[in-house]
């Protein structure tokens, strides 16, 4: 019945642009704190972004900072990740998150490739 897919990862070079989606089913998104996580081989899982209920306030890992951008669409559906101006090092596979008081939902992730 829940269900987040994410889409948009692609192979990319440094400097270049992408733009993540999450579409989401089964669940009222604007109840849940919206976030995208993303895991490298060998490393552990890591918050890149997230962006509240109600008032909608972003936060960033400072490693993205100014160059993510986490949204949420006008239908409160979907949410995007906005990322200009890649590096090697942001390679990974990313993941959405819905989080509530009582329950988490994870999508299965998309793979974002970094290189020249």
């Amino acid at each position: 019945q829940v269900q987040l897919v994410e889409s948009g990862g692609a192979s990319v070079q440094p400097g270049g642009s992408l733009r993540l989606s999450c579409a989401t089913s089964g669940f009222d998104m604007r109840d849940y704190e919206m976030s995208w996580w993303r895991q490298a081989p060998g490393k552990e899982r890591e918050l890149v972004a997230s962006i509240s209920r109600i008032n909608f306030n972003t936060k960033y890992a400072d490693s993205v900072k100014g160059r993510f951008t986490i949204s949420r669409d006008k239908a409160k559906t979907t949410v995007y990740l906005q990322m200009n101006n890649l590096k090697l090092e942001d390679t990974a596979v990313y993941l959405c998150k819905a989080k509530r008081l009582l329950s988490e939902y994870w999508g299965k992730g998309t793979l974002v490739t970094v290189s020249s």
